[in-house]
């Protein structure tokens, strides 16, 4: 099996997923990239391979939701064999936004969770319809408030901007003032029952109700088309607008593929790769609106392939890659409520995006403290030999033994976390410091020499990026 295989397995499993051993890169690898990519595309019916029943009763807070959701959607990122399908629970979750900031509702939010498991690969018109009955947001946006002769244009405007089209696309407006109210009348009667957040009812789950008395059945105008619209009919002709495409293609490629340039600024700032937006745009259209065919043209692109190390990761992914790497959490124990804190040590916290608009990414991850925790964190679990991943490293390392050269160290190293490029002088760097002592795999020193080799790896600015 050729490295390169190895490494662009590695590549895809840390955009598509959370990372892998390296023992399962070499198995995906044989069976084939592309074989790969159709089986997270479409994970079996009962894929996580993970005992979340053992679990449930050792998490019973999990059952509570007084804390436990976090927890368990870290737990499944960690564990489960359908990498993709968490992935993509954590992508809608910074699109689609709602925060428990507001909600207050572990409970609610977990409904939402289980939308975005259901329908995160489907339709986008059926997600964007699940997301307008989704109770969480029919609260965080007050859609709740909004009625029959007294709109609250919040989830309109919100819908819009955020979620389907965006302000603008190419230096132009893609809608205006009235199509926002006239899309907000359309939502009318679009409620919840019981309450959010838990008082003053208890911990009961809201459920989403449509009200047609509520419900403004006026003719609307809306993106140039006129009808007694309801909320399916305002989706259907949004789904239908080139700059819905646009927008989808774009923040697709800026989670999967490069940095972009926040949402805000998109109306100004044209896409850096415009061909792979085309191509996805296109792939929209002709695959009625499937998010799952657009990641398939997606993933088996050259410039997805070729796309290596062109995203910062963000934190949970920092986070949820070190503990798969490592081997850590594959079983429950006491004490899993310090990755939701690590997480948001580091910046992203689980379910409370600090707005609407989600989390800004790339470099706006890092500030001296956030990555000064990020580094802390990731060094001390790869330096711990008694994780098991780390004792695969160490043996790994150990067959290109008894004496491995500096360069020759630094290069396996390297590849056992994933095929991980330096530039040349970190490189050196790290060379000359594995010059100032022999590396001799059968010492008993040869482990530790291991792991602060690892933890000055992790430690450069190359690590950052996914």
């Amino acid at each position: 099996m050729e490295d390169h295989d190895i490494a662009l397995m590695a590549h895809f499993m840390r955009r598509a997923g959370f990372g892998a051993q390296y023992g399962e890169l070499e198995a995906r690898a044989a069976k084939g990239y592309e074989a790969t990519v159709e089986e997270l595309l479409n994970p079996e019916e009962n894929p996580h391979g993970m005992d979340l029943d053992l679990a449930e009763r050792y998490f019973i807070e999990w059952n509570q939701f007084t804390r436990g959701v976090p927890e368990y959607f870290a737990y499944r990122m960690i564990n489960s064999k359908s990498q993709l399908e968490e992935k993509m629970i954590l992508f809608w979750h910074g699109v689609l936004c709602t925060a428990d900031s507001k909600t207050q509702s572990y409970g609610t939010s977990y409904v939402e969770l289980e939308m975005f498991r259901r329908f995160g690969m489907g339709s986008f018109k059926d997600l964007l319809i699940e997301i307008s009955r989704d109770p969480a947001m029919v609260y965080f946006l007050d859609n709740c408030l909004s009625h029959k002769g007294a709109i609250n244009e919040n989830y309109g405007r919100e819908l819009l901007e955020l979620f389907s089209m965006g302000v603008g696309m190419d230096g132009e407006f893609n809608y205006t003032e009235q199509d926002v109210k006239e899309c907000s009348r359309a939502f009318t009667g679009w409620t919840i029952a019981n309450s959010i957040p838990n008082q003053p009812y208890g911990r009961y789950d809201a459920r989403f109700v449509y009200n047609p008395y509520d419900h403004d059945d006026g003719e609307k105008t809306f993106l140039g088309e006129t009808g007694n619209f309801n909320g399916e009919d305002i989706i259907d002709i949004i789904v239908k607008q080139p700059a819905t495409a646009r927008f989808l293609s774009r923040h697709l490629y800026r989670y999967f593929v490069a940095d972009e340039a926040q949402v805000p600024s998109w109306m100004s700032t044209p896409p850096r790769d415009p061909e792979t937006i085309k191509m996805l745009e296109e792939e929209y259209f002709r695959s009625g609106y499937s998010i799952r065919s657009m990641l398939r043209v997606l993933f088996n692109s050259e410039a997805f392939k070729n796309a290596r190390f062109a995203r910062i990761k963000g934190p949970i992914e920092t986070v949820i890659g070190t503990l798969r790497l490592v081997g850590d959490w594959t079983a429950p124990k006491p004490g899993f409520e310090f990755i939701f804190d690590e997480m948001k040590f580091m910046g992203q916290e689980i379910f409370n995006p600090p707005s609407v608009e989600g989390w800004h990414t790339g470099k706006e991850w890092i500030d001296g403290g956030t990555l000064v925790h990020r580094i802390n964190f990731t060094s001390d679990f790869v330096a711990d030999t008694s994780f098991p991943g780390v004792q695969g490293i160490v043996e790994r390392v150990a067959a290109d033994g008894p004496a491995i050269g500096p360069e020759r160290f630094v290069d396996v190293c390297l590849q056992l976390l994933g095929h991980y490029e330096l530039a040349e002088e970190t490189r050196r760097m790290l060379v000359r410091h594995a010059e100032k002592s022999d590396v001799c795999t059968d010492s008993d020193n040869f482990p530790n020499q291991v792991g602060e080799m690892l933890q000055m790896i992790v430690a450069t600015k190359e690590y950052l990026y996914a």
